[in-house]
């Protein structure tokens, strides 16, 4: 029974390797040349009831495995078969909750994960989810019509798009700030409208609103703050830390005493010789 299971694993390579509980294989390929495949794991995207979630249900597929040379638009291509691909986002980590996500940016985004990550593909239909999970392979990552840059080609292509266009990030700062000086303005209003008001149970927000704005730290008053902080760290350093440092120190503490003791003695003599008797 096993020599027959090993005999049909070695024809056929593909069915015979395992796939993790609720998951189903899918190998793929980087090119023609490689002989050996790489397996995504796929199954439908599913959340715990009651639980939301930023994906559509019946419409998502959760891809476990995806290696580093495989972008959105490759998985995008790769699954576009089973139906048409609406979006897919490759993450580090799998995103249960309901989590609010802000608008991607060409210039400012994470660094990007160099291992292996998960990715949620969503389907414009239902049916593609159960396409993908019955998809037999191997599936070819780069193609002639599709090649995906590796190795120094990468690099190149990496840095070339880490150089920004001055005038688009220009706009795109405008555009951000803008939406932001909206959001605090909004803010603002509605914690003016509060001010005062009290709740269902009769309470009073207390606000850090005061009657005289905060001005603005001005170049003097700076200067004053990093002029009083290395004071501060001055204080805290570290006296007579070494065994030569204390005994210098100890030398020091005897030569002012000896001084000041000279200098008392003298005053008393010069105090001595000026006194003279006086009745009235």
């Amino acid at each position: 029974m096993v020599a027959r299971r090993r005999k049909r694993a070695a024809r056929d390579p593909e069915e015979g390797f395992p796939s993790p509980p609720g998951y189903s294989a899918i190998p793929v390929k980087f090119s023609e040349k490689q002989q050996a495949s790489h397996y995504l794991y796929v199954r439908a995207h599913s959340v715990r009831e009651g639980t939301k979630s930023t994906w559509p249900q019946k419409r998502t597929l959760f891809v476990l495995n995806v290696p580093p040379y495989c972008t959105e638009e490759s998985l995008s291509r790769l699954l576009s078969p089973c139906g048409h691909v609406q979006s897919v986002e490759l993450q580090e980590k799998p995103d249960l909750a309901e989590t609010p996500k802000e608008p991607k940016s060409k210039f400012f985004h994470p660094k990007p994960v160099p291992g292996f990550q998960v990715a949620y593909v969503v389907f414009q239909k239902p049916g593609g989810v159960s396409a993908a999970l019955t998809l037999k392979g191997p599936l070819l990552v780069s193609t002639e019509s599709h090649p995906v840059k590796s190795g120094v080609h990468k690099w190149i292509s990496d840095y070339a798009d880490s150089v920004p266009d001055p005038e688009a990030l220009r706009t795109e700062v405008d555009t951000f700030m803008e939406a932001y000086d909206q959001k605090i303005a909004e803010e603002e209003a509605k914690a003016k409208e509060e001010e005062g008001v009290p709740d269902e149970e009769g309470w009073v927000k207390v606000t850090r609103r005061g009657r005289r704005p905060v001005l603005p730290r001005t170049e003097a008053a700076s200067l004053r703050v990093l002029e009083k902080e290395r004071r501060k760290r001055a204080r805290k350093e570290l006296l007579n830390f070494y065994a030569w440092q204390h005994r210098e120190s100890k030398m020091e503490h005897l030569a002012q005493l000896r001084k000041k003791f000279e200098e008392d003695k003298q005053r008393i003599e010069l105090m001595r010789a000026q006194r003279k008797f006086r009745p009235y």
